[in-house]
Formats: structure tokens, C-alpha cells, sequence
């Protein structure tokens, strides 16, 4: 009877705790969400979505590998939500693992700071020591604008793909060297 109380006990403590991450505000709330087809991408007001799409350089042969057309037209938000679907086809084109029906977010900040901030409020006591992050228990990628580019995407999509991917999670270090693979990938291949 002990051992159940103190599971029951583990699971509320459990519980209580995701759903303070839940609750979280991290300021993109009041934010507008551009849709594609694998993300919901909020971003900053401050920040620029023609200038993200450029530093994504989705080429013609990244929408020909994945078997898409190539569709430079529209409006940044649908740009850029086309971009992104397409790095998240390559990195799972490049692990050939291949997540259908994912839908995720993709938060990105204005700044270091904000991402910093941001970091320190879900995590207490923690310091983050990168640009990027992504949070299983949220299905969210956070990113800093400034270091918005397809290698380090492609290095937290892998995350999410290994995460999805995987009934049992892979050791942290194997998850690890496989974002760093496919952010090598992408690197290599990126448009001059």
C-alpha cells in the first residue's frame, strides 16, 4: 500500500510539473502563427520573415530532393513555412526516418537575450550555452534570430524527429552526433 502512494504521489509531482511548463508565458502568446504543414511558426514582431527565409537557402535541388516544386512566390509567412517544411523533409530524408503526421512549433526570438530568458524561466537554475533548444515536453524548437540558418534547424529538427521516431529514447550523447550529423549535412549542401 506504501509503494502505491508514494507512485501516486511521484505521478501528481510529475504532472504538476508539466503542467507548469504548460503554463509558461514565454511572450509569444499574443504572437500570430504561420502554419505549414510540419509547423506552427510564431516569431518575434522585431523580426524580419524575408530575412529568415534567406538565411534558410533553401536551393531548388532541397525542393527537389524532398519532391516538391519549387515555390518562391507568395507572401514570407507562406515562404517561409514552405522552407521550413522542406529542411524538416531533408533532415528526414538524411536519417531516413520519416515522421508523417508531425506537427510541432518553432518559436523564434528577437534576440540571444530574449532566447536566454526565455531558457532560464522553463529551466530554473539552468544556463543555456547555445542558440537554439527544443523541448520535448512542449513540442517546441526556440531559436534566436540571429543564429537562424539551416544547419542549427536541421540540428534541433533531428531532435524532434528522434524523439518522435523512437518508442525508447536514444542516450543523449547517440542523439547528439546524430544532429551533428545532419547539421554537417545541411551545411555541406547549402545553396552558395
Amino acid at each position: 500500500m506504501q509503494k502505491i502512494r508514494v507512485f501516486i504521489l511521484a505521478m501528481a509531482l510529475l504532472l504538476l510539473n508539466t503542467c507548469n511548463a504548460y503554463c509558461y508565458d514565454d511572450g509569444f502568446a499574443t504572437v500570430r502563427a504561420i502554419n505549414g504543414k510540419y509547423f506552427s511558426i510564431f516569431c518575434s514582431p522585431q523580426v524580419d520573415l524575408s530575412d529568415l527565409y534567406q538565411k534558410l537557402k533553401i536551393s531548388a535541388s532541397d525542393q527537389m530532393l524532398v519532391g516538391k516544386l519549387n515555390n518562391s512566390s507568395g507572401s514570407p509567412d507562406a515562404r517561409l513555412a514552405d522552407a521550413l517544411d522542406t529542411l524538416f523533409l531533408r533532415a528526414s530524408d538524411i536519417l531516413d526516418m520519416h515522421l508523417y503526421s508531425y506537427h510541432g512549433t518553432i518559436k523564434i526570438c528577437r534576440d540571444k537575450e530574449q532566447l536566454d530568458k526565455i531558457y532560464s524561466n522553463l529551466f530554473p537554475g539552468s544556463k543555456l550555452n547555445a542558440d537554439s533548444f527544443y523541448v520535448h515536453d512542449l513540442n517546441t524548437i526556440y531559436i534566436s534570430s540571429e543564429a537562424f540558418n539551416r544547419g542549427v534547424l536541421g540540428h534541433e529538427i533531428t531532435h524532434v524527429i528522434t524523439t518522435h521516431y523512437f518508442v525508447v529514447q536514444p542516450p543523449v550523447k547517440v542523439a547528439e552526433i546524430l544532429s551533428g550529423y545532419v547539421e554537417y549535412q545541411l551545411r555541406k549542401t547549402s545553396a552558395k
